[in-house]
């Protein structure tokens, strides 16, 4: 038997089919076939006053970095800024926008040795904004943190499901890795900070994992193994049920410190069929109090005393609520020896008290009867 009978039939339909996964080959200088570049392209990004020390420090560290590649950089101490552009031993177009990327994530915190891995092509990078996402500051810190866990065990299962690196830096979210990882990074860090928790993603993601590995499913929909989580609305009843039960607790914590409680009784307001009355002008209260007549200066002192007491107005009200808190709770203490003999002596002294009222009203009785008769 030849060689040529030994060898495997190929079909027709499928001779020049590539494969869906292929190797992305490095861009080599001898690739650049069109030579020097025509025009000069430069980025330039600020770095808060912070980093200043670190990136003096690591400079060296990525003008060699970039050197290997063409790119020149600068670091700008007085304005605060760095800066990237390419030079006449610059052979790849693309790279310029990898060493912007580059000095973007060394502004946000990213340390060197992981920042200097985004000029691989087979890595990106994204920074997520998320310091719009929340209005109230304290719940976006609350927020925030849930994206790192308790000791970082969130991030780090994250970073394993996602095969990226996250780091989380005030108002910014920097993530490196794959594209595929990015796109599930910026999924669930925007859900936390709309209040979905990390861990219905992270348990999503732990299954599509585990499904991956089966290769008869890989033309089916997964929609049936993974969780479903429906957030659960409260009915009216609930919702007035729990708000009754917190006026309460409050009330008890208000009494205990010496505050009038809060009025849970609703007012039913008196049906009118005419409007309410015109309210007076802001000028018309002004002539009638007489402040219109001051002078700037007069009225500039009004102001600042009138909100002087308002001012101390909500520190007493603040001050007493924070006091509700380190009010002790009444406590039923057994009653001690001393205690239950000085009560039985009291009960003595009361049950004696009574024998004699009781023996004096029946004398006078007695008296009233023989006058009587």
């Amino acid at each position: 038997m030849s060689d040529n009978d030994a060898a495997p039939v190929v079909n027709k339909n499928k001779r020049h089919r590539k494969e869906k996964r292929w190797k992305v080959d490095l861009f080599k200088p001898e690739d650049n076939k069109g030579g020097v570049f025509l025009e000069e392209s430069s980025f330039a990004t600020l770095f808060p006053k912070y980093r200043e020390k670190y990136l003096r420090e690591v400079w060296s560290a990525v003008t060699k970095a970039l050197e290997s590649h063409g790119v020149a950089c600068t670091l700008d101490l007085i304005h605060g800024s760095m800066s990237v552009r390419t030079t006449r031993k610059t052979y790849d177009p693309y790279i310029i926008l990898k060493a912007r990327d580059l000095i973007k994530l060394l502004a946000r915190g990213v340390n060197v040795t992981q920042a200097v891995k985004i000029l691989d092509d087979a890595v990106a990078c994204d920074i997520i904004k998320i310091g719009n996402v929340v209005s109230n500051k304290e719940r976006f810190v609350k927020r925030r943190q849930r994206i790192i866990g308790p000791d970082g065990s969130t991030l780090k299962a994250i970073e394993l499901l996602t095969q990226c690196y996250v780091l989380v830096q005030g108002t910014t979210v920097s993530a490196m890795g794959p594209y595929k990882g990015l796109k599930e990074v910026r999924r669930i860090v925007l859900d936390c900070m709309k209040n979905i928790h990390p861990i219905y993603r992270i348990k999503e993601l732990m299954i599509k994992r585990e499904l991956a590995k089966d290769p008869k499913l890989a033309n089916e929909s997964w929609d049936r193994f993974l969780p479903k989580f429906r957030q659960r609305h409260l009915t009216t009843s609930e919702k007035t049920a729990r708000k009754n039960e917190k006026l309460s607790e409050k009330n008890e914590a208000r009494k205990a410190a010496g505050l009038d409680p809060i009025d849970m009784s609703k007012k039913k307001k008196v049906y009118t069929p005419f409007p309410p009355p015109q309210q007076p002008r802001k000028i018309d209260l002004q002539l009638e109090s007489g402040e219109y007549f001051l002078k700037p200066h007069q009225k500039e002192a009004k102001e600042a005393q009138r909100r002087k007491e308002k001012q101390e107005e909500v520190t007493d009200k603040r001050r007493a609520e924070r006091a509700e808190a380190f009010v002790p709770p009444k406590e039923d203490a057994a009653p001690t020896v001393e205690d239950k003999k000085k009560r039985k002596q009291r009960e003595e002294v009361e049950d004696e008290m009574g024998e004699k009222k009781q023996h004096k009203s029946k004398k006078k009785k007695k008296k009233v009867v023989e006058e009587v008769s």
